[in-house]
């Protein structure tokens, strides 16, 4: 399993950075859509979303992905609204109407609707942030997954040969306050040593802020995955990458961390 692992990443992370880097940001869009639908496809198989809402969500996930290129390019004026507004309300009314037309018993459409709308929220909706760096250009991505990553090696490295005191036992009994240390260091290392080689303009201060919080909220992701795991009575959320598990147990702390990322540099 530990070289099926190795093996996976040595074929895939070079063509991810080569994609990345060289093709334009339309193409990283198209990535992040189909990345997102993945996601959302495992999130409602984990809580066994009826599949005419879970078909529904997916496709307001991508509705929201391309109003991020329309908000981009379009000229329309939307008089006061933003199109991702737009498509943000469409999204809901696509999933209520499915559940109100396609379910003819009205009994259980809130339980029902939940996890299609919260599966909208928790990947589309955090991913979008993204395409905002992105935007910015491709070396905030690698910094971001490259923070990311380091985050969660040396939490892990911290967390098993140190870690002694239980973070949250009852959602991830393997994890520990000492490796949520390790992941803040992880962050900040990776951000000093990406920064100088990505964005030589952002004095160290700033980058040593931004991997700090990216470990912090890298932490609180997994956390969130791992909550949804065990709510749903699943060890992992697919198995779509050999040797790694699914799609969001990839993503879990990128889910998190992107948005963050990207206030911070409004800001820093």
């Amino acid at each position: 399993m530990h070289l099926q692992r190795l093996v996976v990443a040595a074929v895939a992370l070079p063509l991810l950075y080569l994609y990345i880097t060289k093709l334009s940001s339309v193409y990283f869009l198209l990535l992040l859509s189909l990345v997102s639908a993945l996601g959302q496809a495992e999130f409602y198989s984990m809580y066994k979303t009826r599949k005419e809402l879970a078909i529904w969500g997916i496709v307001s996930g991508l509705l929201l992905m391309s109003s991020l290129y329309l908000s981009r390019y379009s000229v329309i004026d939307m008089s006061g609204y933003s199109i991702n507004g737009i498509f943000f309300m469409l999204s809901f009314v696509l999933m209520a109407s499915a559940r109100l037309f396609l379910i003819k018993e009205p009994s259980a459409s809130l339980s029902d609707l939940a996890p299609a709308i919260i599966g909208f929220l928790y990947v589309p909706n955090l991913m979008s942030a993204q395409w905002y760096l992105r935007l910015q250009g491709a070396e905030w991505i690698i910094f971001l997954y490259g923070c990311v990553w380091a985050s969660d090696s040396l939490a892990f490295y911290v967390g098993t040969n140190l870690g002694k005191r239980k973070l949250y036992p009852s959602v991830s009994p393997n994890k520990t306050v000492e490796g949520a240390v390790g992941s803040v260091a992880g962050g900040i290392i990776a951000a000093l040593i990406l920064g100088r080689l990505l964005l030589t303009k952002s004095p160290d201060a700033s980058l040593a802020a931004m991997g700090a919080v990216i470990g912090l909220v890298t932490i609180a992701g997994d956390l969130v995955e791992s909550m949804f795991k065990r709510d749903a009575g699943v060890k992992d959320s697919g198995s779509i990458v050999p040797g790694h598990g699914g799609i969001l147990d990839k993503l879990d702390g990128s889910l998190y961390a992107g948005p963050a990322l990207y206030w911070m540099t409004l800001v820093l």
